[in-house]
């Protein structure tokens, strides 16, 4: 077998790689920019709203629309990176097939009606009222001081936060709703 001297093998080699073009970017490719750099984009450093381990998003924006939203390489959680779920982030916000309004559906009906944010909480807080007077138990049959209501219950999601889930605890504790527990002893 010949050995090649060490300048040929290099010029055998960029001869069949490429190398050997002067500029192989074309001139339209060159002046691509994303859109993140467009004049007025402004970007906010924000959480991503699916599980609760708290990765970073940078959120990029201009006149109140998002435009793109990726993962913060500063963050020490996420390092930039997203799972598949957080990366479809900005699809959530933007979807034309999003819910934006409060929609209600009233017993026994078979339609969907708007209502406003504000009459929407105003029923939830009487039904809330309502669940909580109506269960009310100011003692046990021994004639333990209970002071509680355990007529209304709330199920933790993905999406929810230590901070929030404390936030949701204290609120419940505060209305008198407490949580059911395993009376039986051992």
């Amino acid at each position: 077998m010949a050995m090649l001297k060490p300048g040929r093998l290099w010029d055998k080699v960029r001869s069949h790689v490429g190398t050997t073009v002067e500029n192989s970017i074309s001139p339209a490719t060159r002046n691509l920019k994303s859109r993140i750099s467009d004049p007025g984009v402004e970007k906010t450093t924000s959480v991503c709203p699916y599980c609760a381990v708290g990765c970073s998003t940078l959120v990029y924006h201009r006149d109140g629309r998002i435009i793109d939203i990726e993962g913060n390489p500063d963050s020490p959680i996420n390092a930039g990176t997203l799972c598949p779920k957080g990366s479809a982030t900005f699809g959530l916000h933007v979807s034309p097939y999003r819910q934006t309004k409060v929609k209600y559906r009233r017993p026994y009906s078979g339609e969907w009606e708007e209502l406003s944010l504000e009459r929407a909480m105003e029923m939830i807080s009487a039904h809330l009222k309502k669940a909580r007077d109506e269960n009310w138990q100011d003692e046990d049959d021994q004639g333990r001081k209970l002071n509680r209501s355990q007529a209304v219950a709330s199920i933790g999601g993905a999406t929810i936060d230590n901070e929030e889930n404390y936030l949701i605890t204290k609120l419940f504790h505060s209305m008198g709703f407490t949580r059911i527990t395993n009376q039986a002893r051992i």
